[in-house]
């Protein structure tokens, strides 16, 4: 979207004058490591991103909602009514009717609103641009009813809120699009639920750098990342643990190991429970690093992480091995895919002082024979921000 839109414009020239408007600023986030183990319960470490959704919200007397989006999304419209149904698989509107089915289910219907969105996020990127626009319209929702929800009532219900549109996350994306604080990553659990601000190394840099490639989770990548979580839980379920936070309390690694080669039949649950096992110790030791300020453990973090989402849970893609090992050979002390995978975004680590260099040796390596590229787009910093509920919007 280009910078100079502002929604409170958007918002008067698509539905004109109303009574009084109000901002709600919703941020991407980058997982900085942690993948594909928030559904099971397990924590996560990720940032929230400078860049985000901004809506502008003004309420109406009756209960229709109609938005707009800036770019080529067009406006959408329906009535606010009780067991709302998705449409179209991939159209915007089903997070807009995702949202209004998460507030019902706690609060009842109300009002309606009218609502414009712009966004410097890419979508389908795995930086949560959809968690960020469900996020937003909640609570545009909730201001215009008058619920003033705090970080727990949301997490009861945004997580499910987005199975409306089929995908089976966890929690992650929202409780680091709400609770994020400015210059921390955030430690996100889930058994039970908590959020601990641990603030980054002031000379540590983080750039989100674009495969150039993406993967719809409201479209054909659905099912493959769903299955992901099928056979971790399957797995769990034949070794007869309650949950993973038990397995990993209670074995060593070799102990886990064993496990998943002497009583799992599969290739895929073996994998699958190896993947999720791996990564839980990587989180807690990368917590460990970065307040230590271990650059050189942190990195190598990363890349075991990618290293396991390739081999194990097999969500990369060759674009995102290509930019990953791009990114280590430009200088980067770690790289890996963040997301859902099959597509979208990686994470590239380093210090401060490196970054013009890692970043102008990623652009020689792998963008500049790529004539779709575009700088702003595509490498992002991603300097740690604050989420909805700490950011002014």
């Amino acid at each position: 979207m280009p910078e100079s839109v502002d929604p409170r414009d958007l918002l008067l020239q698509t539905f004109g004058p109303g009574g009084e408007s109000w901002l709600v600023y919703s941020p991407g986030r980058v997982n900085l490591i942690g993948e594909h183990i928030d559904y099971h319960s397990l924590p996560v470490f990720p940032i929230a991103m400078r860049r985000r959704i901004l809506a502008a919200f003004r309420a109406r007397a009756d209960n229709r909602i109609r938005a707009v989006s800036a770019g080529p999304y067009g406006v959408r419209e329906f009535e606010w009514t009780p067991g709302l149904e998705p449409v179209g698989a991939g159209d915007w509107e089903n997070y807009l009717r995702a949202a209004a089915e998460t507030v019902r289910r706690k609060w009842g219907t109300g009002r309606g609103v009218d609502a414009a969105v712009v966004s410097d996020l890419p979508p389908a990127a795995g930086l949560s641009s959809s968690s960020a626009l469900l996020v937003a319209f909640t609570l545009g929702l909730l201001r215009a009813n008058n619920h003033l929800a705090v970080f727990e009532e949301l997490m009861e219900v945004l997580p499910d809120g987005e199975q409306f549109v089929g995908t089976r996350g966890g929690g992650m994306d929202h409780a680091a699009v709400l609770g994020s604080r400015k210059g921390c990553a955030s430690l996100i659990g889930f058994d039970p639920l908590s959020i601990r601000a641990v603030p980054a190394p002031n000379d540590w840099a983080f750039l989100v750098a674009h495969s150039l490639t993406t993967a719809e989770k409201s479209g054909a990548a659905r099912e493959l990342y769903n299955s992901r979580r099928v056979a971790g839980s399957v797995a769990l379920k034949r070794l007869g643990y309650p949950s993973y936070k038990a397995v990993v309390e209670n074995h060593t690694p070799e102990e886990m190991e064993a496990l998943a080669a002497e009583r799992l039949p599969t290739i895929e649950e073996q994998d699958s429970f190896r993947h999720v096992t791996g990564e839980a110790l990587r989180v807690g030791a990368a917590v460990g690093a970065l307040e230590r300020g271990d650059a050189e453990q942190f990195g190598r973090l990363l890349v075991a992480s990618h290293a396991s989402l390739r081999d194990k849970l097999k969500i990369s893609s060759p674009a995102l091995d290509e930019l990953v090992d791009a990114a280590l050979a430009s200088g980067a002390t770690g790289a890996r895919l963040t997301g859902g995978g099959f597509g979208g975004c990686t994470v590239v680590f380093c210090l401060k002082r490196d970054l013009p260099s890692v970043r102008e040796e990623l652009i020689r390596r792998f963008y500049a024979s790529r004539p779709e590229f575009d700088e702003r787009a595509h490498l992002i910093a991603g300097e740690p921000g604050p989420g909805a509920l700490y950011a002014e919007a």
